[in-house]
């Protein structure tokens, strides 16, 4: 099952405001053994918004969107997410419930808005202000502030998808190479992935003071099979008359 992330707004686009969310939400995975699939950035358009959440309710991944849920007329995504699905937004009990604990005497009708959700939502409760985000479908949808948004993922993940932490075990590794072309190493590379079943990779740098230009080559999958294609790695950089370091390294090995 793989996790995508949403992020909404007029304001990431324009560089008013930095994303903060993906490589948050990289991290929240990455610490519950997860990983990201796939990142989407849309503006306050809404007509685009809901072409985007249509495409994606079709699919089966498990995705969190940030931002838009609010009632100011900014706010589109709790009408797109209705739209994608031809479905109403209407008041939902549970929203309206938190609402009122958090607002009491105060609570009116916009602020009752913020409680009216596609039809068949399940609401992600939120210990910052106890106003809501929701779930619908395979989609969650979170505020747009930091504060709020991420202690709620960190819920939604530990609530509901417990049954999915570290199901898998993963490993990464690399090494960096100095003085190859990729060109040189895509052969290799190729028979590496068909013999040991795991993804390999190459990422060139071109240097800076501090380190020369090179070629970041590593492998990612399984532990075991990991292990073994870095060790093939290296004695074939080796074989080549390549330096190459550690990652983590700074000097190089014959």
């Amino acid at each position: 099952m793989a996790f995508g992330v949403l992020i909404i707004g007029d304001e990431i686009l324009s560089g008013r405001r930095q994303d903060k969310h993906l490589s948050h939400a990289i991290a929240l995975l990455a610490a519950r053994g997860l990983s990201l699939a796939w990142a989407h950035y849309c503006g306050d358009d809404r007509e685009r918004l809901t072409a985007v959440l249509a495409q994606q309710y079709a699919g089966d991944d498990l995705v969190f969107c940030f931002g838009g849920i609010g009632a100011t007329p900014d706010d589109h995504t709790r009408f797109c997410a209705a739209a994608a699905a031809g479905v109403p937004l209407a008041l939902h009990a549970d929203a309206e419930r938190e609402i009122r604990a958090r607002f009491g005497a105060e609570t009116d009708a916009q602020r009752l808005r913020l409680g009216e959700l596609p039809e068949g939502s399940r609401i992600i409760p939120n210990p910052y202000n106890r106003v809501p985000g929701f779930a619908f479908r395979n989609h969650h949808f979170l505020p747009g502030f930091p504060e709020m948004a991420w202690p709620m993922m960190e819920w939604v993940l530990d609530q509901w998808y417990a049954a999915l932490h570290h199901g898998r075990a993963h490993a990464e590794q690399s090494i960096l190479v100095y003085g190859a072309r990729e060109s040189q190493l895509i052969a290799f590379m190729e028979a590496l992935q068909e013999r040991f079943g795991v993804t390999v990779f190459s990422l060139p740098c071109l240097g800076s003071e501090h380190r020369p230009a090179h070629i970041e080559l590593g492998a990612k999958g399984a532990p075991a099979d990991v292990t073994r294609a870095m060790l093939e790695i290296r004695a074939e950089m080796s074989r080549r008359a390549l330096a190459w370091t550690a990652a983590e390294d700074t000097r190089p090995h014959a």
